[in-house]
Parts: structure tokens; C-alpha cells; sequence
């Protein structure tokens, strides 16, 4: 049996490492061409919060910035622009399109008169009518997804309610919500497999918070084309998690929780069997929440933000970073579980109890 890996007291480093670190991921960052492999090396030990550099570590990382500088403008003018251009296939109404289409249309004809921007009646075709069923009708479209659009609207108001940065009264919070619920309806209608599934506002949350933090004003104010982009990237390692027909299958979320089982047998065999055989506490108990939403809700918002930079810094992806980490959260409570029934380690699992993050990612780097 692989024995459990020692480590050190999770002291903070120290100031001076920091400064280090922070030096050292300034001058990786200002090359002409980026090394990835030196980003990725120098992230995943935690991107100083001092820096002001995590937006711009983060869309590298994720690949919505190419490593050659030069292009960085242009690129994101190129997503950005597209992103401008989903916002207007996707979240206008077909009256708005409508309207739109015969405003533009007198405009071409020079004819003067607006009429209200109405359609005539005898120019709404059987396609375009609101109670039509037709496949192609807009407003059948429209419809199909409105379910989907008060299932995201709830959970966005949900978001960290703790947070004034995503709930309150304030216009600055409703804006934030606003730009949660765009990115979450245009991704449900680009991707018609999987539509939303219920908690992948948590996922959108860091993403946005992090890219609307960035001290470039120009930057912050794309903040929710580049955590668009940034979103479809991170789900894409993670898509088959959220496909409930591949559930139960080898690459759905099933098959993840079995390899989480198997490391935590590789690296903590007694800890596995008192935990699956004794107790009979399987991974799906827990662990489904917290590979699901990439321990968004395990922590407080700062040290996911901490996590994160550690996940993102994968290059084969975040979820094998995941499960390590996973294992590692069990193996540092390994003796109350060791000590624990079913229900005081359900309890445990549900509610995981504060702790090092620094300490919990120098575990999870020892089981790699």
C-alpha cells in the first residue's frame, strides 16, 4: 500500500517569495512570445494577488490568448466582435428582430415614415407568427428556451449572495448578474446537447469576477465576451461531465467518480475501504458536487480563486489536477474519517472543514 504523503506546516511563504514569484511572473509575462510551460510551472504555485496579473495569466492558460503578443489586440477585437454579434442573434426576442428588420428595411427604401415599427399585418408570415410550432419558427424558439432562461435567472440571483459584487440592489451587482445570465442563455443556445445544467453559474462566477476585477479598464469592461470565450474552454474539459446520457458511462461523471476511488485505493487503501466498504460512503455522496463544480462551493470565494490558479495550470487539462486535489481534501482529514460512521462522514464530506489551501495544494502536487 502507497503510504500517505508527509508535508511540511502550511505556513504562508514568505514576503520575500512572494516578491520572487511575483518578479518572476512579470518578467514571463512581458516576453514577445510567452512560454507556456514557464507560465504554467510559475501559476500553478499561485499567481500573487499583488500582481494585478491573474486576468491576463488566467485567458492564457485557457488559450483565449494566443502566447504571441503581438496579436493579442487583434484577437480579442476578432471575439469580441463575435461575442457582440451572439448577443444579437441570441438574446433579442423575435418582435425586437422584427422590428429591427423593418426599420432597416424603410431605412434602405428611404420611405420616411417609421409606422411605429410594426409589422403590417399582411407581411407576418405563418413562420414569423407568435403561435406558430413550426421548427423554424423564431418564436417557437424563443419559447422552447424560456424554461431554461428562468432556470438560469434563479440561479444567478442565488450566485454568492454573500458577495456584493454579485447580489444587492446596486446597479454595479445587477450588472454583473445581467452579464452572468448572457453568457449562461448564449452557451445553452450554442450548445443544444447539453443546454444549461443547473450550477454552472459557480463555474462562470470566478471567470467573470476575476476578468471584471482586471485593473485595464478596457479589459474589464469585455469582461463578459472574454469570460464567454474563457467558459466554452473550461467546460470543454468537462463537457461530458454535464451530458446526462453519457452519465453512467466511462467518460461521464460516473467514470470520474471511479477514478477518484482508484487514486484515493493508490495513494490511502485504508482509508478507501473505511470509506466505501465500511461506511459505505461512495464518491457520488460528495465528490459529485465537488468535481461537478470544481470546488467552487467546498471553500470561500478567495481560495477558489487560489485553487483555480492551480487547476488552470494543467496542461492535459484541469480534471486530473482535480481529482488530486480531491484525494488530497480526504487524505488531510484521513484520521476523523478513519474514526467516523456513515453519517459523521457524509456530514464531514458535505460540509468540508477549513483549511491551508497552500498546505491542501502541496498534497495534491505530492500524489502527481
Amino acid at each position: 500500500m502507497a503510504t500517505s504523503p508527509r508535508s511540511p506546516p502550511g505556513a504562508p511563504p514568505p514576503p520575500e517569495f512572494e516578491i520572487s514569484r511575483q518578479s518572476r511572473l512579470l518578467a514571463a509575462l512581458s516576453k514577445k512570445v510567452i512560454d507556456l510551460d514557464e507560465l504554467r510551472m510559475l501559476a500553478a504555485q499561485g499567481v500573487p494577488d499583488g500582481a494585478a496579473v491573474r486576468p491576463t495569466v488566467w485567458k492564457l492558460l485557457l488559450g483565449y490568448l494566443p502566447s504571441d503578443r503581438a496579436l493579442w489586440e487583434q484577437e480579442l477585437a476578432k471575439k469580441r466582435s463575435q461575442y457582440a454579434a451572439f448577443k444579437e442573434e441570441f438574446l433579442s426576442n423575435p418582435m425586437e428582430i422584427a422590428r429591427r428588420q423593418e426599420l432597416e428595411g424603410q431605412g434602405s427604401e428611404n420611405t420616411g415614415s417609421i409606422d411605429n415599427g410594426l409589422l403590417h399585418r399582411s407581411e407576418v408570415t405563418q413562420e414569423e407568427h407568435p403561435l406558430s410550432l413550426g421548427k423554424t419558427s423564431a418564436w417557437n424558439q424563443f419559447f422552447e428556451y424560456s424554461e431554461i432562461m428562468e432556470q438560469i435567472d434563479r440561479d444567478v440571483k442565488r450566485t454568492h449572495p454573500d458577495m456584493q459584487f454579485f447580489c444587492g440592489d446596486s446597479s454595479f451587482a445587477k450588472s454583473n448578474q445581467e452579464s452572468l445570465k448572457n453568457v449562461l442563455i448564449i452557451f445553452a443556445k450554442l450548445n443544444a446537447g447539453i443546454r444549461y445544467v443547473q450550477g454552472m453559474n459557480e463555474i462562470l462566477a470566478p471567470l467573470f469576477f476575476v476578468f471584471r476585477n482586471d485593473p485595464d479598464d478596457k479589459n474589464a469592461n469585455f469582461a463578459e465576451a472574454d469570460s464567454f470565450f474563457c467558459f466554452v474552454e473550461l467546460l470543454s474539459g468537462f463537457r461530458d461531465n454535464f451530458c446526462q446520457k453519457l452519465d453512467n458511462s466511462a467518460v461521464g461523471i460516473q467514470g470520474t467518480l471511479s477514478k477518484l476511488s482508484q487514486l484515493v485505493a493508490k495513494y490511502d487503501g485504508e482509508l478507501q475501504r473505511h470509506l466505501e466498504i465500511i461506511t459505505e460512503v461512495n464518491p457520488q455522496f460528495y465528490a459529485f458536487r465537488w468535481i461537478t463544480l470544481l470546488l467552487t462551493q467546498e471553500f470561500n470565494f478567495a481560495d477558489t480563486i487560489h485553487i483555480w490558479d492551480t487547476l488552470l495550470s494543467d496542461p492535459d487539462g484541469p480534471q486530473e489536477t482535480l481529482l488530486r486535489i480531491c484525494c488530497a481534501m480526504l487524505i488531510l482529514v484521513r484520521k476523523r474519517l478513519l474514526a467516523g460512521d456513515f453519517t459523521s462522514n457524509l456530514k464531514l464530506l458535505q460540509n468540508y472543514p477549513p483549511t491551508n489551501i497552500s498546505h491542501l495544494l502541496y498534497v495534491a502536487n505530492k500524489l502527481h
